[in-house]
This record gives C-alpha cells, sequence and structure tokens, in this order.
C-alpha cells in the first residue's frame, strides 16, 4: 500500500512540475510580447512568408532602445523564392538571415513576434549552413563540414521548408566555390518537389546575375 501510495504522490508531483512548467513558459512569453512590443503573427496554409519590420528579439535587447534597425522578409514559393542576399562584412546580412529563421520559429511555438506584422506560411523544418567549422577528429576540413551540412539540406528539404544559407562556397578557392554556391542556388529553384524558401548571403557578387534569368530570385544587398 505504502508503495502504491508512493507511486501515486509521485506522478501526481509530476503533473504539477509539468503544469507549472507551462504556466512559466507561457508566463514568459506574454510578458516579452507585452514588454517589446511583439504581435501576434497570421499563420496560414500558403507557402508566403510576409514579415514587416522583423527584429531579432536577442540582438536588439543588447542595443540601447531604438537602435536596431528592423527589416521585411518577403519570400513565396512561388514568386520570391531565394533571396541573394549581398553586402559588406558588418552590413548585417547574418542578422538578418537569423532574425528571420527565430520569427518563422517563435510563431510557430506559439510565441508574439518582434515585428510590426507577421503572415507566415506553415513550415515543417527551418535548415541552416551558417558559420565556419572544422572536425579534425574525423578528418574533416571546415569545406567537408560545409559540404556535408548542404548536402543533407539539399537531400531533406521540402516545398515548406525555409533555407538559411550563409556564404556557401567560401572554404575553398574562389572560382570553386563561387560554381558551388551558383550550382546550390540553381538547384534549389529548379527542384519543383521542393522549391523551398531561401535567404542566400554570399560575397560572390556574380550570382546577382541569377535574378537575370531565374524567375524566382530575388536581389537584395544591405
Amino acid at each position: 500500500a505504502a508503495t502504491k501510495r508512493g507511486a501515486h504522490l509521485a506522478m501526481s508531483l509530476e503533473r504539477l512540475e509539468r503544469a507549472v512548467a507551462e504556466f512559466d513558459v507561457s508566463y514568459a512569453i506574454a510578458e516579452a510580447a507585452a514588454r517589446y512590443g511583439y504581435v501576434r503573427p497570421h499563420l496560414h496554409e500558403g507557402t508566403g512568408i510576409d514579415i514587416r519590420d522583423g527584429r531579432h528579439p536577442m540582438v536588439e535587447r543588447a542595443l540601447a532602445a531604438g537602435e536596431f534597425v528592423p527589416n521585411d522578409v518577403m519570400l513565396s514559393s512561388d514568386d520570391e523564392q531565394i533571396v541573394v542576399l549581398t553586402g559588406p562584412n558588418m552590413a548585417g546580412k547574418s542578422t538578418y538571415l537569423r532574425m528571420a529563421a527565430v520569427i518563422v520559429l517563435m510563431a510557430q511555438a506559439g510565441c508574439y513576434v518582434p515585428a510590426s506584422s507577421a503572415s507566415i506560411g506553415v513550415t515543417d523544418r527551418i535548415f541552416t549552413r551558417v558559420g565556419a567549422g572544422d572536425d579534425l577528429t574525423s578528418g574533416q576540413s571546415t569545406f567537408m563540414v560545409e559540404m556535408i551540412e548542404t548536402s543533407a539540406i539539399l537531400h531533406n528539404a521540402t516545398g515548406r521548408s525555409l533555407l538559411i544559407l550563409d556564404e556557401i562556397g567560401r572554404g575553398t578557392s574562389t572560382y570553386d566555390g563561387m560554381a558551388i554556391a551558383r550550382a546550390v542556388v540553381e538547384f534549389i529553384h529548379n527542384r519543383p518537389d521542393a522549391a523551398a524558401r531561401s535567404l542566400f548571403a554570399t560575397h560572390y557578387h556574380e550570382l546577382v546575375e541569377l535574378a537575370s534569368f531565374l524567375p524566382r530570385v530575388r536581389n537584395c544587398n544591405v
């Protein structure tokens, strides 16, 4: 009997802990939304992503009030599918990419989002290829790690995925890297079963030419 009472008490405590945890998360989300001016996103079954005056929730907290420059994000599998983003170092390309991914993730987690408005098509997965790093213990160079991750993204993305690609091809020579970057953009654009919405930041300014003959590629500059 004592064992049964102990098991029942443990189950009751577990349910109480789960309820308190859910309340704590919900309260924190609501408090952040009220304190920092977040808005309720509109989720829909289409593929469009329309974020107006989006902000990165962490970066803006590290800056003085009003210093973060908000930006719009507009993507759609049947129109503005791929944004090729260029600009100098320290201009904010990576922050823009991460901002878009975080807002989409927050919206689907049930959070209000840092923007003036946000309409977001349901997204099955967010794939990212950002940063640079090697895996010396496995004998993988920075370039090899980048290619393995990029390959995994291209094989698993669907038309409802969001791809965040930051400077693909930088781990090798200029001309090889540019060829790889171009091939990745063309593959994403021309694959009918997986026209994933993509943000593609690059220093290869030659890639802006893709918008002249790939109809769903758009050029943006920071």
